[in-house]
């Protein structure tokens, strides 16, 4: 990556550390679904999904 770029992706993180924390949890969920979760932590996380989506 050209070092401007690099630059200015470095400006907008400090800039929304929110939205980059929100996409950094999301990213790493979605690859421990993908990657490492067992019959057992899948089960348990479509509970989680279910107790939230009914809030």
């Amino acid at each position: 990556m050209p070092k401007k770029q690099t630059e200015l992706n470095k400006a907008w993180q400090e800039k929304n550390k929110e939205r980059q924390k929100y996409l950094n949890y999301r990213s790493y969920s979605k690859s421990f679904i993908r990657n490492m979760a067992t019959k057992e932590d899948l089960e348990m996380l479509t509970e989680l999904i279910n107790n939230q989506k009914q809030r």
